[in-house]
């Protein structure tokens, strides 16, 4: 099922101000599916084949049996594992207060991505909320951010 790619905006502006501001990664050859993959409004994956397992953070070969990896698109769903409401300015640029999350996805337990939750105010964001991915989008950078479901 495709997602269409969603540049986050809304009236918070600490989502839009962190959307317009971000520092962007920067793209090696184990990590561009993952960055650039949402292009299609899909969240990419790293997964073994052998061990039919995902990964992330990229790593470029399977930590489990050193085997040849590739991605996978997987649905975006997932829940909110933990996450801390950053209210230090570590970028000027970047109004506070904002939300830094470790989702763990659908498809695998333990399967996480650091990320940012958008969309709701921090005082309303819970530790298991159901989240749902969408994108920033920075041609040809697509940042995967979560919003709730």
């Amino acid at each position: 099922m495709a997602r269409p790619r969603v540049e986050v905006v809304n009236d918070d502006i600490s989502t839009s101000a962190l959307a317009t501001t971000r520092l962007l990664p920067q793209i090696t050859a184990i990590n561009r599916p993952f960055w650039e993959g949402g292009r299609d409004g899909l969240l990419h994956v790293e997964f073994c084949p052998s061990c039919e397992r995902y990964a992330n953070p990229p790593q470029g070969r399977c930590e489990r049996c050193g085997g040849s990896v590739g991605y996978r698109a997987v649905s975006g769903r997932g829940q909110l594992f933990t996450f801390t409401v950053n209210h230090q300015p570590y970028n000027p640029a970047v109004p506070v207060p904002y939300v830094v999350g470790l989702v763990e996805l659908d498809e695998q337990a333990g399967l996480r991505v650091f990320t940012n939750v958008v969309g709701i105010p921090p005082e309303e964001v819970a530790i298991g909320m159901e989240v749902t991915v969408v994108f920033e989008d920075h041609d040809p950078i697509f940042i995967p951010v979560f919003v709730p479901a």
